[in-house]
């Protein structure tokens, strides 16, 4: 039984645009996979059609999450909600509360399996409170516990998100872009923590990335996408500038070049690729 499992998906926008064509996956279970493509490939259409945020066209098609479909032919299933319990899904922009605590976002993971009483008087039991700064400790924020979200910097908002999904006892991560908006330092935080969830929680892990040298770090397997479409789907350690030149032509050098000051203010600068293969290292 495959974690993720895509049969024919494809979505076009009110505008015409397909954002994603007869896309076929696998994802097996345990498995830490980069998603990588330009801009406006469809990697975040892609992360939230598997979620089940996003139907797609309505022509035979099929997403299953664990063995269970969660939409078909371009409906969502009614059993959306409870699958979604087996999916922590980690956003670029963090997706906390500000003004709450971070315990109390954190807290948000348990909500699903909480009776009704206690989501609507946010009364939560002792043994999900331990659970929470056990996770909040396991990302290396515990001590932030009491402090508003917005207190946090962005590579700490992005762990107390990251410790949302082990207090919802998820078994797929998806992440979406989630180092985009932070520093170096951050960023390898954030991916150290998503490669423990994987190696140590036995957690699935679909994590898309614009960092072509992160994801041949991290991930043993990465898949391409260009305009929509599954470009390349094989070991991250192949990845050499030369191919990424061949699968994405000019647009190789949004993956594999360094961005300016102001594209991108606080993205990570490690960078290792050129295109031309022989000033690759």
């Amino acid at each position: 039984m495959e974690a993720i499992r895509i049969e024919r998906l494809s979505k076009t926008f009110s505008n015409g645009r397909k954002a994603l064509d007869e896309i076929d996956l696998r994802v097996e279970p345990g498995e830490m996979v980069a998603l990588i493509g330009a801009s406006g490939s469809g990697k975040s259409t892609l992360l939230r059609h598997i979620a089940g945020f996003t139907a797609s066209d309505a022509q035979p098609s099929q997403i299953e999450i664990l063995g269970r479909p969660i939409q078909q032919n371009g409906r969502i299933v009614r059993e959306v909600r409870r699958i979604r319990r087996d999916i922590g899904f980690v956003f670029q922009q963090f997706n906390l509360v500000g003004r709450m605590t971070v315990e109390t976002n954190v807290l948000v993971g348990a909500l699903a399996r909480l009776p009704l009483w206690r989501r609507l008087t946010g009364m939560f039991p002792r043994g999900e409170r331990e659970l929470t700064l056990a996770a909040l400790r396991e990302v290396g924020i515990g001590d932030h516990l009491r402090e508003r979200a917005s207190n946090l910097s962005g590579g700490q908002q992005q762990r107390a998100a990251i410790a949302r999904t082990l207090v919802q006892q998820a078994r797929i991560i998806l992440a979406d872009e989630p180092i985009a908006s932070l520093d170096p330092e951050s960023s390898r935080r954030v991916m150290d923590m998503l490669r423990k969830l994987n190696t140590e929680h036995r957690l699935t892990v679909l994590v898309s990335l614009h960092q072509v040298d992160i994801a041949m770090q991290y991930c043993p397997r990465t898949i391409a996408l260009r305009r929509g479409k599954v470009v390349y789907d094989g070991p991250s350690a192949n990845l050499t500038p030369a191919l990424l030149k061949q699968l994405y032509g000019d647009d190789a050098r949004e993956l594999l070049e360094e961005p300016a000051d102001d594209d991108v203010p606080h993205a990570p600068r490690s960078y290792s690729f050129a295109l031309d293969p022989a000033h690759s290292t």
